[in-house]
């Protein structure tokens, strides 16, 4: 008898085990009805019954967090095989903070040497993205080389040419904080061989840093006929930078001290200039006086005993202020591929133009309609699991090669609506985007061209080449046909169709690549529907994109 004892209590214990785990797995409580000899037992079950309780309270906070969707935190990871919910990682908490602030890209733009790269190394170390330690080996590496003044440029210029010659040569890229932004530096090379990767760095940016030397004689270089600062303005517009600070460097120099007068010169000279390519002077641009190597005027304002005549903001006060015009974050996703690389799978860089994008998407890669999928986003330094627009992001892709890609695609929405899960939340909804067509991909499009300066004896007529700059597209075209000139004093279209153009002209034509290319009509998308024409290292012409074929090769 008493072996049948132990055997019906050894029995109700393995049931007991039983409703626990079943609790767990978060099925309705159940009354366990048990006499016990063993009181040890019991007391183990008292213990086990508030985390019974639990369960449901955690299941009613969820049905009310669905009820709420405002309330709900933007993603919870799925609860595992046990029911136990698991930790949110890392990444959601970085990507909370990360959409906290605005986010803007800063170009730095310029002639050659006037200090771009210096004052970007200056903005680092003055919002605390470099250490000293650093610095002291930056100054020792350019005393070693007799470049004392350059260790600052040392921060933005990483690779070794560029620290030898003193200039750079790609487009460098830092990021930096203030209480209200998130700012991404996009260091431009000022050298005119490099141009084609300044058009790469302007065409990311909303807003331009124009930086001129006031040294004696480096301004006029700048700003003379052939100079960088000149042609760096037209394209910076042409490219979309539609608010301009003008930064008149190394006011700390010797040859100028702080001068007023020289200041104003400059100013008097530039004002023209930059009214005549475009830009609304009182509403779009703003000058100011700094010094980068010393860090003067940057971060905080000028005291009176350094520059007595400047009473204005610094640069960082500027910066804050500055607004430009807000994105869709509902609408057809857009990301011009600016490089590619391998990293547990194939990685693509490019800024976020329109729309969102989230882990999990399926997506297009055009022109060649590879479809896709989203395994994981990088925002600066931080993965994230969704995105809007205006951020530089890498996404990291499933269904494609690294080798099938090329600077100049783009990603983007696929031709339907997004069917997989439903939209449980209003935040879901927002980033499941109803029907958004792919971009067009096109050989031949009608564009509106401004002849800028033709080389000396070229004609600009029917099969005039030059090599064409869209977004971050560079591609040989072929002008096909001169369709209409505009008449520069009424702005209507001439009656006699033009054979040939001279500089200074705005003319309709039909533009031609070899290669399919995905662009955009201006009006629909201005970011993807501007370029430059340039031919022999130099800027011809810059225009818009009018109209696409009837029947665009889109999927």
């Amino acid at each position: 008898m008493d072996i049948e004892e132990d055997i019906k209590a050894l029995q109700l214990d393995s049931s007991e085990d039983c409703v626990l785990v079943n609790v767990e797995d978060g099925r309705p409580d159940e009354t366990i009805k048990h006499d016990k000899a063993d009181g040890e037992d019991s007391v183990m079950a008292e213990e086990q019954k508030p985390d019974d309780v639990e369960k449901p309270d955690m299941l009613e906070d969820e049905l009310k967090d669905e009820a709420h969707p405002d309330l709900k935190p933007k993603h919870v990871e799925p609860k595992g095989a046990a029911g136990k919910e698991t930790s949110p990682p890392e990444d959601i908490q970085v990507d909370v903070e990360v959409n906290k602030k605005r986010h803007l890209n800063v170009v730095f733009i310029g002639h050659v040497d006037a200090g771009k790269s210096t004052i970007g190394g200056q903005i680092l170390l003055l919002s605390g993205q470099v250490d000293d330690r650093t610095i002291q080996k930056y100054e020792k590496e350019a005393k070693d080389k007799n470049r004392e003044s350059w260790y600052m440029a040392y921060i933005m210029d990483t690779n070794e040419e560029e620290r030898v010659k003193g200039i750079t040569v790609e487009v460098g890229r830092a990021y930096f904080e203030t209480e209200t932004t998130r700012f991404t530096i996009l260091d431009a090379p000022g050298h005119k061989s490099y141009v084609p990767n300044m058009i790469s760095g302007a065409s990311q940016a909303d807003i331009g840093v124009l930086v001129i030397s006031a040294r004696k004689g480096e301004f006029e270089t700048g700003y003379e006929r052939g100079g960088q600062t000149r042609e760096h303005v037209q394209l910076a517009k042409t490219l979309g930078v539609t608010k301009l600070l003008v930064v008149v460097n190394k006011m700390d120099d010797p040859t100028v001290n702080w001068s007023k007068e020289r200041y104003d010169e400059i100013e008097s000279k530039m004002i023209p200039f930059l009214r005549s390519s475009g830009y609304n002077v009182k509403k779009d641009v703003k000058f100011l006086p700094i010094s980068g190597l010393l860090g003067s005027n940057l971060k905080t304002r000028m005291e009176k005993s350094v520059c007595p005549w400047w009473s204005g903001p610094c640069l960082f006060e500027v910066l804050d202020a500055v607004e430009v015009p807000p994105r869709d974050p509902n609408g057809p996703l857009r990301i011009p591929i600016i490089d590619k690389f391998k990293d547990m799978g194939t990685v693509v860089m490019g800024k976020i133009e329109s729309g969102s994008i989230r882990e999990g998407d399926n997506l297009l890669i055009m022109p060649n309609k590879a479809a896709v999928k989203v395994l994981a986003i990088f925002c600066d330094e931080d993965r994230v699991r969704h995105v809007g627009p205006g951020e530089n992001v890498r996404v990291r892709l499933s269904g494609i090669e690294e080798d099938d890609i090329l600077s100049g695609f783009v990603l983007c929405s696929v031709d339907q609506m997004c069917s997989e899960g439903a939209k449980d939340t209003a935040f879901d909804s927002i980033l499941f985007k109803q029907a958004a067509k792919p971009i067009p991909a096109v050989t031949e499009f009608v564009a509106q061209l401004q002849i800028l300066e033709l080389l000396d004896n070229a004609i600009f007529t029917a099969g005039y080449k030059a090599i064409l700059h869209v977004h971050s597209v560079v591609e040989e075209c072929e002008i096909v046909e001169l369709m209409q000139q505009i008449d520069l004093k009424t702005k209507k279209p001439m009656k006699k169709k033009p054979l040939f153009v001279k500089n200074g002209a705005i003319v309709l034509c039909r533009v031609q690549v070899n290669n399919m290319i995905c662009v955009e009509k201006f009006s629909d998308f201005a970011q993807l529907g501007r370029f430059t024409l340039r031919t022999e290292g130099k800027t011809v012409a810059v225009g818009k994109i009018t109209a696409l074929p009837t029947v665009a090769d889109s999927a």
